[in-house]
């Protein structure tokens, strides 16, 4: 086990590995580009995620500065006690000790998710997908030049080599104690980190995301909110389902208006059975399709008779992230955010603002769809547990 770095020491890490990042800036991107070349596959919003360009290189840059600047999570005291025997408890934040974190195509999930996981003074082991390996190689030899120009052990940050049989019997047989699991990818790396893992996992789940157009809606809200929501189609964030009140006033004019502006930014938009024979859109095959989380040009429109059977259907199929409800009726707000079973919940704002950096944590390891034991963005202050500090003068129970 890996003794706990100072702050001093940790900070330090993280601002020459802001440094080394300014420095390799131009081989970072070269590297990237060999892996992109040798992508092969079809999937845009993984090509999308596995690209790094000069601003990818700046929000890493910026990740790990804005890491050096916040307080230490670790050691932080969350209760204090005085027991009538004269012994003094506190509860006190502590690391995790080895957190692994698998991940699809993303090189700056290297250093973002690694800069949170090292900061709260865990071990971490990267996995990353084979579509990334030269750009996360690179970055982990990085975080190996930066421990050791501070005489810290280059164990705190372990790239994993492993193809999927060897992941699989990792996760079911560790060769080194594990103590916390953070899959970020599809439904279908989640499911096999569940299947196999004999560690907590923190799950997050798909991201098919409602906006609901409440029939007190304000127009160029509604539609600035919708399609602000597929400005990123990679992002977990973004938005696929829209549920439109039948009560709306000037209904047909907003629908036809919203329609042609996401044909505009060639959006695929489907309908269930009311808005498409209206709109002569295509129809939806099924209600399954309300579960899919797309990552694509593409978006269901639906028209719902009610705040109540719009809650209802989100807490059905949503996979539990975002959602937001557009209205001027505070009451109505008020009723949708507390009964929809989401990680977060908005009111006349975009999803795309479900991220650490934009609801004030200055950055994410992951978005956790569990409630345990913490829901939404984790966060630097997320990472860690607790433990209970008991000093006495010889009592005895």
């Amino acid at each position: 086990m890996n003794t706990l770095l100072s702050i001093e020491t940790r900070n330090a890490v993280l601002l020459k590995m802001a440094v080394l990042l300014e420095r390799e800036r131009k081989s970072i991107i070269a590297i990237n580009k060999t892996d992109l070349e040798a992508y092969k596959g079809d999937d845009i919003s993984m090509f999308d995620r596995l690209k790094v360009d000069d601003s990818k290189v700046d929000e890493m840059i910026k990740a790990v500065t804005h890491l050096a600047s916040q307080e230490d999570p670790v050691g932080v005291e969350r209760f204090s006690f005085k027991h009538e025997n004269g012994m003094q408890v506190y509860n006190k934040t502590a690391s995790f000790g080895t957190v692994m974190i698998i991940y699809e195509s993303r090189p700056d999930v290297t250093v973002e998710a690694a800069g949170i996981a090292f900061k709260s003074g865990n071990k971490i082991l990267l996995k990353g997908g084979k579509e990334s390996l030269r750009s996360n190689l690179k970055i982990v030899a990085l975080w190996h030049e930066a421990l050791k120009e501070f005489g810290a052990s280059t164990d705190w940050v372990e790239y994993l080599k492993f193809n999927r049989t060897e992941t699989q019997a990792f996760l079911e047989k560790p060769t080194q104690k594990v103590d916390l699991i953070v899959p970020r990818g599809g439904e279908r790396l989640i499911a096999f980190v569940k299947q196999h893992a004999t560690c907590p996992v923190i799950i997050s789940g798909r991201g098919n995301n409602f906006v609901y157009v409440h029939k007190e809606a304000d127009f160029d809200i509604a539609l600035d909110v919708i399609l602000n929501g597929k400005s990123k189609i990679s992002a977990c964030n973004a938005v696929d389902n829209v549920l439109i009140d039948k009560n709306l006033p000037n209904k047909q004019a907003f629908v036809k208006s919203l329609i042609s502006k996401l044909k505009e930014i060639k959006v695929e938009v489907l309908g269930d059975d009311r808005i498409s024979k209206e709109y002569g859109l295509e129809a939806i095959k099924s209600d399954a399709v309300w579960y899919e989380e797309f990552l694509d040009y593409k978006m269901v429109i639906g028209e719902i008779d009610s705040n109540q059977n719009t809650i209802a259907m989100i807490n059905k199929y949503s996979g539990g992230h975002s959602s937001t409800i557009v209205t001027s009726n505070d009451a109505e707000a008020k009723l949708f955010m507390e009964n929809v079973d989401n990680a977060a919940v908005y009111h006349n704002a975009s999803t795309r603002f479900t991220d650490g950096g934009q609801l004030g944590l200055g950055g994410e390891l992951a978005i956790s769809t569990d409630k345990l034991h913490q829901r939404g963005p984790i966060g630097l202050q997320h990472l860690v547990t607790n433990k209970w500090y008991v000093h006495g003068t010889g009592q005895t129970r």
